[in-house]
């Protein structure tokens, strides 16, 4: 396994290889590089402190152009009227406002038609390209990756590093390449993909490595779905993954707002094709997956790589390894699941269908194809989160919201909501949830003892109409 700093990489060719070369700008004692970021994203979260620490050095940002703005992890959903009802919610948006007026960044708010979770904006506006260095004060950066980008979460001092000088100090990582065979069946999405992979490999497989997904049925992936696989990434301790750069990629980018255009395009995507890993390319590593074998996946645990098929009982201590079996045994505790019992039945109590990993159109339609006909559940709380007010439209537009409405769904302004919980959209006491979000800890969705269950959007719709957990297949076969 390598260690953080990604040493003794002997990875050649591949478009992790070819990214970092372009963009590094020094090499540093110690032996990280100094690369240079095409794209920061920042959010009003981790960065009032980065931009605190620029005044009492004396700075100013080095490159506002290439930093873009917007307000997603506090905000409520159900009224986003200002001042917003949380006092510290509305101060942490005023200060976001008023650093990127001062240094002249573009910030994308509430109202303006292009506000919403950071991870789903720069895509939708085609800021995220192939060939980019993207950094952002938030894990799940790696959601960039899909475009044929290298993308980082990184820290607060490290916002405030790259707003200062639009580079960032970091170790090279190993390469390890996700090969998927086969298609995957009806009813099994990207969402199940992931979970089984970090399922297989380890919340921990990744440490040190960059994941590149490849093969059939990654190829046949929609862009959406290329962002939830590399969203969860870092789930599995990656530090970033990416898919090469193709036909659909490019479908995906031409017409918006920051794409290239004309003859311009035409130069970009002859170089964007460039870039992708050839059949040269060494790996330090590649592990191999068959799709048609992957069911509806669900976690069970307090990690993401606590995950079994719908169809699977949760497994026992003699079922699992044994230096996971600490870990088994306090999740059995929290959950309060007995091992060796079917996941499938599992009563849940409130269904959360949105975030950065599930909330695009085509997370939603998914959602509503499953909804459709059906309601949910007596006693049951399930809403659906809108991931931009782009991707809120074009659902109204086509009459998504109503249709969740009269299946008994709420339907929400934009947001992060109950992914994290920094907002007034929260688990209550020991209530079970059904989450199309990224993380199942402790504590996660806003109640110290609340319990989360991940799967995809449309496992959580069939859990929501028919009140627990339920494997998606029967529903959709009706």
């Amino acid at each position: 396994m390598a260690d953080s700093n990604g040493s003794n990489a002997v990875s050649a060719g591949t478009l992790y290889d070819k990214v970092w070369d372009l963009h590094r700008v020094a090499e540093l004692p110690g032996g990280a590089s100094q690369l240079f970021i095409g794209l920061h994203l920042i959010h009003e979260v981790t960065s009032p402190q980065a931009f605190a620490g620029l005044r009492d050095l004396g700075l100013s940002v080095r490159h506002p152009e290439r930093t873009v703005a917007t307000v997603d992890h506090i905000v409520p959903t159900t009224s986003q009227a200002r001042p917003f009802a949380d006092p510290l919610a509305e101060e942490m948006l005023v200060t976001l406002e008023a650093n990127c007026a001062e240094h002249g960044i573009t910030l994308h708010g509430l109202g303006s038609g292009r506000q919403g979770i950071v991870h789903v904006i720069a895509p939708e506006l085609g800021l995220t390209q192939p060939g980019m260095t993207v950094a952002c004060g938030d894990s799940h950066t790696s959601t960039h990756g899909a475009f044929g980008a290298i993308a980082f979460g990184i820290g607060t001092s490290q916002v405030r590093d790259v707003l200062a000088s639009q580079s960032l100090a970091m170790g090279k990582l190993k390469v390890r390449r996700i090969w998927v065979d086969g298609a995957l069946q009806s009813g099994v999405y990207a969402k199940d993909l992931v979970l089984h992979v970090i399922r297989t490999l380890g919340v921990k497989g990744g440490v040190g490595y960059a994941y590149e997904f490849a093969g059939p049925a990654i190829d046949a992936l929609s862009m959406e779905e290329r962002m939830t696989l590399c969203n969860m990434a870092i789930e599995g301790g990656a530090r970033c993954g990416y898919v090469n750069p193709d036909q659909i990629t490019f479908d995906y980018l031409q017409g918006r707002p920051f794409a290239p255009s004309g003859e311009a395009w035409e130069r970009a995507v002859a170089w964007w094709s460039s870039l992708a890993s050839g059949p040269d390319a060494v790996f330090d590593d590649e592990v191999r997956f068959d799709a048609a074998a992957i069911a509806p996946t669900v976690t069970w645990g307090i990690t993401p790589g606590q995950g079994i098929g719908v169809d699977e009982t949760v497994p026992t201590l003699e079922q699992t390894e044994a230096d996971e079996r600490p870990l088994a045994e306090e999740a059995y505790r929290y959950m309060d699941l007995q091992p060796g019992t079917p996941i499938a039945g599992t009563p849940v109590d409130v269904c959360f269908i949105g975030s950065c990993t599930n909330g695009r159109l085509s997370d939603l339609q998914a959602a509503a194809a499953v909804a459709k006909g059906r309601h949910v559940a007596p006693g049951i709380k399930a809403f659906v989160v809108p991931g931009s007010e782009q991707v809120a439209a074009a659902a109204e537009a086509a009459g998504l919201d109503a249709l969740f409405r009269e299946a008994g769904f709420e339907w929400r302004e934009p947001g992060c909501s109950m992914c994290l919980a920094m907002n007034p959209d929260r688990l209550e006491g020991r209530q079970i949830s059904a989450s199309s979000s990224n993380r199942n800890f402790k504590g996660r969705q806003g109640s110290a003892s609340g319990r989360t269950l991940l799967m995809s959007p449309a496992m959580v719709a069939a859990a929501a109409v028919t009140g627990r957990v339920s494997d998606v297949r029967t529903l959709l076969n009706a």
